[in-house]
């Protein structure tokens, strides 16, 4: 058999290199957090309370410490970034990268215009990953100018541990911090957890979190969002900027989808009455056009419901518009799925109407 030559350019190192290392945990200041549950005092990254996962749900209960949309932003004059994850388990999918599953991907960030630009990721070894060894990698930069970070943690991993590396002897600062202090809650399927995106920046609530310049909570669990009594009542607590919902797929038919998104919506908005409430039907419409069109009116009924109540905060986005174009049948990797196309055209069509929608709350044009 003819040896093979792999492509140094497809190797993944799996140790940090630098002998002038130096780690610090992300649970410390100066670090940032975002997206989790008190995750400074809690033993292992979660987005939910224990008591409320094993309550919803066996699957919310399994996915809540899954770390889809947690961030950690700091700054630093560090020629490289490093990191050492403990990763006690993760998600095996076969139609989903490592990378997405179990990667970081780190982005600098402008203090200036808010805007955050991919730098490169972090990416997991197969068969490399354990509690107490974890996985490490480096990230190096061009020079030793003072940047500001943005590191997006895996979208199907559960993390004990983050700790970042710069060279011995670096500033190490508080990182940028958002437009606003109140998150947007995304509350959703595998598609608001970020099933499929090729790495974790791309799914379409970090896409927007960074396009935006707003914080965001990302409650999706994969195939289990089925708005629970448990859930509904914790969400209703949370302080936030806006609320979406997006759990067409997990409902187990437009019966349930109508009269679970009306009491979701009745008992978020009397905690809430004044923030913008958005509910979004299924983007691959055309998989299944008639079961979409039946799950798309149940969703409608509900926000009509609102309206005809008097609510003019309440907003309705058709998925059957989100994926458009010349390649909108390349949107998914299943049918179902976006890819990091259909993130894309997904983050674009809610940036566009949350734009819109917070217009006189947070953006000034």
């Amino acid at each position: 058999m003819q040896e093979v030559h792999p492509d140094s350019n497809l190797r993944v190192d799996n140790a940090i290199s630098k002998s002038d290392c130096k780690l610090y945990d992300v649970r410390k200041p100066p670090f940032s957090l975002y997206g989790f549950y008190k995750p400074t005092t809690e033993p292992i990254f979660k987005r939910l309370p224990d008591d409320v996962a094993k309550a919803t749900n066996n699957g919310v209960a399994c996915l809540f410490r899954n770390t889809a949309g947690g961030r950690v932003r700091f700054s630093t004059d560090s020629p490289y970034i490093a990191i050492h994850a403990e990763i006690p388990d993760y998600s095996k999918i076969s139609h989903m990268s490592l990378l997405g599953i179990a990667g970081f991907d780190l982005y600098i960030d402008d203090p200036k215009t808010g805007i955050s630009r991919f730098r490169k990721s972090f990416i997991p070894p197969y068969g490399g990953m354990n509690e107490k060894d974890g996985f490490e990698g480096v990230i190096d930069l061009p020079d030793s100018k003072m940047r500001s970070f943005t590191i997006h943690f895996p979208l199907y991993a559960d993390v004990k541990n983050l700790f970042i590396g710069i060279k011995e002897g670096s500033k190490l600062e508080a990182g940028c911090s958002y437009r606003e202090e109140l998150p947007i809650v995304f509350y959703g399927s595998s598609i608001t957890q970020g099933a499929c995106a090729s790495r974790p920046g791309n799914a379409y609530t970090n896409t927007l979190s960074r396009n935006l310049h707003l914080d965001h909570l990302n409650l999706g669990f994969s195939g289990n969002a089925l708005a629970e009594e448990t859930i509904v009542d914790y969400m209703a607590t949370l302080p936030m900027l806006a609320f979406v919902s997006d759990y067409d797929h997990n409902a187990d038919d437009p019966d349930y989808l109508r009269e679970s998104n009306k009491k979701m919506y009745q008992t978020i908005r009397a905690a809430h009455p004044e923030i913008p409430y958005i509910l979004i039907s299924r983007p691959d419409f055309e998989t299944s056009l008639t079961a979409s069109l039946a799950r798309r009116d149940a969703i409608l009924d509900v926000w009509r419901y609102a309206r005809e109540s008097g609510d003019k905060n309440i907003w309705l986005i058709d998925g059957a518009s989100i994926f458009r174009g010349r390649f909108c049948d390349s949107c998914t990797t299943d049918g179902i799925h976006p890819n990091d196309l259909g993130f894309a055209l997904f983050a674009e069509k809610l940036e566009d109407e949350l734009k819109h929608i917070l217009i006189h709350d947070v953006f000034d044009y």
